[in-house]
């Protein structure tokens, strides 16, 4: 990794992809090392810049937590379809317990891969009944499954969530100095947003191998052809780096590298020139989202991105599932994110894009 040119952040690298990487220890000790020319080169509008950010020397009880974690978004996935079903929640669309096969994507239900949703930080939202009516999205209540079908998934969702949440929160105060100049109400608190906020929403993946009616795309086809193209519309979203399980009948998945070289998250820099970036296992990566976009007036771009499956080359890809783990940080609904809109009236706008009144 090559070290950034900024004598007070020794602490600060990149990465071969040119994601800028920053220690934990350091966000603890001295946020202030992140000094608004490092924030900027990650998450400011240069032709080069990824809107990614990467934070490595966790504690050690990170990689336990997501390995825990990830094998039981595998071991959900293998639950069977009827059982599976009982956890998920239509009337908000979709946004709490499971979700296959609901969420367009590329213009067409996108069954690839399933998700379970929950908000790790408040498992029963304190808010009026309006509020709860309006948006359940957010302000419904958490699904968790029964000991019965997948023992310790809520606590192992929780202690995940809330190790991201923490170190998301730190980050958004060691940036609020850069964001300050951006957002246009410049007394707004990003970290005060996220703290405080009762929309916390984390997102755990279960990419299934391909198979014949989910196939692996072809060379030519394009990059974003297994997750299109997207942005988040949170004001941050966390990110743990994708673990790869080879599915073995009769026995537990065993972790193996990606299926191919093109196998990956791919992010458009703000010039529009596309790059893989990879997550180490023991890092976690921070990405900007569009209602930080839309609270600075387009100056803090979202970062577009995608996730591709490729062939692998020893023929086994159709044994491999990806799972991982998103957590969107993000304000309450009745936040002004932009003169004519508030946080709840943007999602409503994106959930309504993304789900169709006739999916069930």
């Amino acid at each position: 990794m090559a070290t950034v040119a900024n004598s007070a952040a020794r602490a600060v690298t990149l990465t071969p992809e040119g994601a800028v990487s920053i220690s934990y220890d350091t966000l603890v000790s001295s946020p202030l090392d992140l000094s608004t020319s490092i924030a900027e080169t990650a998450f400011g509008s240069s032709p080069k810049s990824l809107g990614i950010i990467i934070v490595r020397d966790l504690p050690q009880e990170y990689p336990i937590l997501r390995e825990r974690l990830l094998k039981l978004a595998y071991s959900f996935a293998h639950l069977d379809e009827a059982t599976r079903e009982r956890y998920a929640d239509a009337k908000s669309k979709y946004s709490f317990g499971w979700s296959h096969g609901k969420e367009i994507m590329n213009g067409k239900p996108d069954t690839l891969k399933g998700s379970y949703y929950a908000n790790p930080v408040v498992d029963q939202p304190s808010v009026s009944v309006a509020l709860r009516d309006a948006y359940p999205e957010y302000y419904g209540n958490n699904i968790w499954p029964q000991d019965a079908d997948m023992k310790g998934f809520e606590s192992a969702f929780k202690d995940l969530g809330g190790f991201v949440f923490n170190v998301g929160c730190k980050l958004a105060t060691a940036c609020q100095p850069f964001a300050s100049s951006y957002l246009t109400d410049s007394s707004i608190s990003l970290a005060n947003l996220i703290s405080s906020s009762r929309t916390t929403k984390a997102r755990l993946l279960h990419y299934f191998p391909p198979s014949s009616d989910n196939p692996l795309p072809k060379d030519d086809e394009p990059i974003d052809s297994w997750c299109g193209f997207h942005l988040d519309h949170s004001l941050i979203t966390g990110l743990c780096s994708a673990m790869y399980l080879h599915h073995n009948s009769g026995s537990a998945p065993a972790i193996v590298g990606s299926p191919s070289p093109s196998s990956g998250l791919y992010i458009r820099n703000r010039g529009g020139d596309l790059t893989k970036v990879s997550i180490p296992a023991d890092c976690l990566a921070f990405q900007t989202g569009e209602a930080l976009e839309l609270a600075t007036a387009g100056r803090l771009r979202a970062t577009p991105h995608c996730v591709r499956v490729g062939a692998s080359e020893s023929g086994d890809a159709t044994a491999v599932s990806r799972e991982t783990f998103a957590l969107f940080m993000q304000p309450d609904v009745d936040q002004k994110i932009s003169p004519t809109e508030t946080f709840g009236q943007f999602s409503k706008r994106i959930f309504n894009e993304h789900y169709r009144e006739d999916v069930q």
